[in-house]
């Protein structure tokens, strides 16, 4: 397990890959990679031979730029990380805070790879791998990424919390569609460990993740709804529509924290008394002022809401919890 930290400060716990895993992810690119460049080849001979010699090697170096460099390139960059071989492994390239790539880290690692996996056969890659703590290749180094598994066996995958049942159909319309993988797995990594992260560090990181989702929805976060609620509640909803997906669009069982089922944001007629987190308006604190990691608040029963004045919560702090707005 590796920590990654974020701009927040918040550690970030990714599995990386291993050389293994990634040497057969390799394996597999370059065997679609050359039999690509040699189907182009063999027509480009076909093609040029009325050509003098001088313009059938320019052909032939332009098609060794395009197809063994430019395509991994392309691929990686517009699949964030996921190459085809990637895909076939569970692996993804993520950057050293754990966000999706861009280009320039897709062109840095495949102008790097040339060298250390094309002209060496892979071996300056795999010393590299063995060497770094992190298995990253000197294109990972120079680029500022690193290869992870996405796939984690489903015994060790944390808990996500329910939304609370005050978010009853809020986001039923939604469209969720645009929002990429890579913004749900920071999400539900947060989700996962808000109750061990600093009440500030937890807020602050769980506003810009709220912001980066409503900027891909087009929709903005309703007022008043704290930004750890309305993630929760966004993530359930996803979760409810692949269920959907799943059975073809028949009726979902409903199980505790899915619409409609025990412990659900279901409406209810009447708010009957309902277990959540920590109490109403108090923010997530470690036992006896000790350092984050230590477990959450026993569950304590919901009253009913307190009226408080504008933007304020019980101790004047901001609350990465799931209290209902004053």
């Amino acid at each position: 397990m590796s920590e990654l930290v974020t701009g927040e400060a918040v550690a970030l716990e990714l599995r990386p890959a291993k050389l293994p895993s990634r040497a057969l992810a390799v394996l597999l690119d370059l065997v679609v990679v050359v039999a690509v460049y040699t189907a182009v080849t063999i027509v480009l001979v076909i093609s040029t031979a009325s050509l003098d010699e001088a313009a059938q090697v320019a052909l032939s170096i332009a098609a060794f730029i395009l197809v063994l460099v430019g395509a991994p390139i392309a691929v990686e960059t517009l699949s964030h990380g996921r190459s085809l071989g990637k895909m076939a492994c569970g692996l993804r390239v993520v950057r050293d805070d754990g966000g999706p790539i861009r280009f320039r880290h897709a062109l840095v690692r495949g102008a790097v790879g040339v060298v250390e996996i094309l002209m060496t056969l892979g071996v300056v890659a795999c010393i590299a791998s063995l060497v770094s703590a992190r298995g990253r290749r000197l294109g990972d180094v120079f680029a500022g990424t690193l290869v992870v598994r996405e796939r984690v066996p489903v015994g060790q995958t944390a808990f996500v919390p329910p939304p609370p049942p005050w978010l009853s159909g809020r986001f039923a319309e939604l469209d969720l569609s645009a929002v990429p993988d890579g913004l749900w797995l920071a999400v539900r990594q947060y989700l996962t460990r808000m109750r061990q992260l600093d009440p500030q560090v937890g807020w602050a990181m769980a506003e810009r993740l709220a912001s980066d989702v409503a900027a891909c929805t087009g929709t903005a976060a309703p007022q008043g709804v704290p930004p750890a609620a309305y993630l929760a509640a966004v993530v359930q909803e996803r979760q409810v529509r692949e269920a959907r997906r799943a059975f073809g669009g028949g009726a979902v069982s409903r199980g505790p924290g899915m619409p409609g089922g025990p412990g659900s944001f279901g409406a209810p007629a009447a708010r009957p008394s309902v277990a959540v987190p920590y109490p109403v308006g108090t923010a997530p604190q470690p036992a006896g002022g000790g350092s984050v990691g230590t477990p959450a608040p026993a569950a304590v029963t919901e009253a009913a809401p307190v009226t408080r004045p504008p933007g304020e919560t019980g101790d004047r702090r901001p609350s990465s919890g799931f209290a209902p707005p004053a």
